[in-house]
């Protein structure tokens, strides 16, 4: 594939999780959190959910274990709802 001077992460723009990723997402941020999976929607803040930064850190170290992944800091820093966590997870998995 030819990029021009692209990254390759930069050809992909709108990947939207899988539902099976988004529910194994939810499910691992509950766990780290110890809250109800059922408070975990898609569109909730984690900051909306009691994380600070450092339990951030903690659930995208979790995820990348998970998934079999490696995250990096500068896709985790666009990181603000479950949905974008999810939707970062498929897009790493795509360029794996």
């Amino acid at each position: 594939m030819l990029c021009y001077g692209r990254k390759t992460t930069d050809m992909i723009f709108d990947v939207q999780a899988q539902p099976e990723t988004l529910k194994v997402v939810q499910a691992t941020i509950a766990n780290q959190l110890s809250i109800d999976e059922s408070t975990v929607a898609p569109a909730t803040k984690f900051a909306d959910l009691g994380a600070d930064s450092l339990d951030t850190v903690e659930i995208m170290m979790a995820l990348e274990e998970t998934f079999g992944v490696s995250i990096g800091e500068s896709g985790a820093e666009n990181i603000a709802t479950v949905q974008d966590a999810a939707d970062l997870i498929e897009k790493v998995k795509a360029l794996s």
